[in-house]
């Protein structure tokens, strides 16, 4: 998604970057973790689906997990995000921007928040954001890396755990997927590079509006579908997707306040970042 915050003249940053330190954090209860383009067809060569369990966490046999994850921050709604994962005691991984860490005070300070939050864990989704030509920029690979390690070494994500902007792909040991076929040859440069790209299993889609889209209720019932149906990449490991500037407004923010509550209270589920998905920080082949 675009960034809705003003934007401004783009800069080279990284002459005026200030170093950031990275923060190592241990999370609370449940979280438990160590730091106008032609779309194409899915390319069903190229999927590749676990049933691995996650033998290297202390999820209860009985238990679901569910990687509760954020785009596009720093960004509109970050502070009300880290808001409802308080409330609720949950963790969370922000996928962030690094052009838009830079591009207002208002960004870097929400970016610092993130950074600083014991619930939070960062990863990399990209520095430009494709700058919205998403297209374009998977046909070039060494720009996709390129911008990747901007986004690296700006922000200081080394462990390169990594979305694609604007794509749905996966790049691990135990998962490989592309949505769109066009973008194979940048995911497998990405991984040639050594990040492990994570997609998701269920987006909460923006309205026309930017808030987000329906509500709790339709979501958890996604949530048992997929479980049922065993829709997921990783059998038992859910990763969700929305983006904190859709939590804007008062519905929105309520909405995703109760959809986690509830996921909290049916008592089926437990809550990762998602540095502890399954086989994640195996080295990649």
């Amino acid at each position: 998604m675009k960034n809705i915050w003003r934007e401004k003249p783009a800069k080279k940053v990284l002459l005026g970057i200030i170093v950031l330190v990275s923060t190592t954090s241990v999370l609370f209860n449940s979280c438990k973790q160590r730091k106008d383009e032609n779309l194409e067809e899915i390319n069903p060569e190229e999927q590749s689906i676990s049933t691995t369990e996650n033998t290297n966490d202390d999820v209860p046999a009985d238990k679901k997990v569910i990687y509760l994850t954020f785009d596009d921050g720093p960004n509109r709604g970050t502070e009300n995000l880290l808001k409802i994962l308080h409330k609720r005691n949950v963790c969370a991984t922000a996928f962030v921007v690094g052009k838009h860490a830079y591009m207002s005070k208002k960004q870097k300070e929400d970016l610092e928040l993130l950074r600083n939050d014991n619930l939070v864990e960062l990863a990399n989704h990209s520095f430009t954001h494709a700058s919205g030509k998403y297209a374009k920029f998977y046909r070039n690979p060494e720009r996709v890396v390129k911008d990747f390690d901007l986004a690296r070494d700006s922000l200081k994500l080394y462990d390169k755990i990594a979305r694609t902007p604007g794509r749905n792909i996966w790049r691990l040991n135990n998962v490989t997927f592309t949505d769109i076929k066009a973008s194979t040859n940048a995911a497998n440069s990405l991984k040639k590079a050594g990040y492990k790209i994570v997609g998701w299993d269920l987006e909460w889609r923006p309205s026309s509006k930017m808030t987000l889209k329906g509500n709790h209720e339709a979501m958890l019932k996604k949530i048992d579908s997929i479980f049922l149906n065993d829709k997921e990449k990783t059998s038992q490991h859910l990763v969700f997707l929305t983006h904190d500037q859709y939590l804007t407004d008062t519905d929105s923010i309520n909405e995703l306040d109760m959809f986690i509550e509830k996921l909290q209270k049916s008592n089926k589920f437990v809550f990762r970042t998602i540095s502890k998905y399954p086989k994640i920080n195996e080295t990649l082949n």
